[in-house]
């Protein structure tokens, strides 16, 4: 194949959907421990002061939930198609990368379609196979999958 003849690269970068950001959840957090706070002092008033403990242990339940789910969120796996192959990163939320290659030629995209929410998107190549975008909902792994489809038709 010559350099003007080549197929296009296709590069994708697939991530969690994080649907609420630092700001949104900043504010969840803040009308959270406020509405614990003010029914904490009604239960403190009333006598049953223990309350208070177990509403401020909720805040601080939903802290660390908060972060966990922030930190899992920065998963994210990169997909690069160009002439030295196809190139799967997966770079952990710790920072940790781990990467495999697949000849163009050779690879097929499965879609498993157990039932229609749930959808499994592989990569396999002479025995190997790999599972992409795992925290993806159905329509975008069919939608990822027919993509990828496309451009590695060229390269067969």
């Amino acid at each position: 194949m010559t350099e003007s003849s080549a197929p296009p690269p296709f590069r994708a970068v697939l991530y969690p959907n994080r649907s609420l950001g630092p700001y949104g959840a900043a504010i969840v957090l803040l009308a959270f421990a406020a509405v614990s706070g003010a029914l904490g002092c009604v239960f403190a008033l009333l006598g049953a002061w223990p309350v208070t403990g177990f509403l401020g242990l909720d805040v601080l339940l939903l802290v660390l939930a908060t972060r966990v789910v922030r930190r899992r969120a920065r998963l994210r796996e990169e997909i690069r198609l160009d002439r030295s192959g196809l190139w799967v990163s997966r770079i952990d939320p710790d920072g940790r990368e781990e990467c495999v290659r697949f000849e163009p030629y050779w690879v097929r995209v499965q879609l498993e379609e157990p039932d229609p929410a749930s959808v499994r998107l592989w990569l396999r190549s002479h025995g190997r196979r790999l599972r992409i975008g795992a925290f993806l909902n159905a329509d975008e792994c069919r939608e990822l999958a027919v993509a990828l489809d496309r451009a590695l038709a060229p390269y067969r």
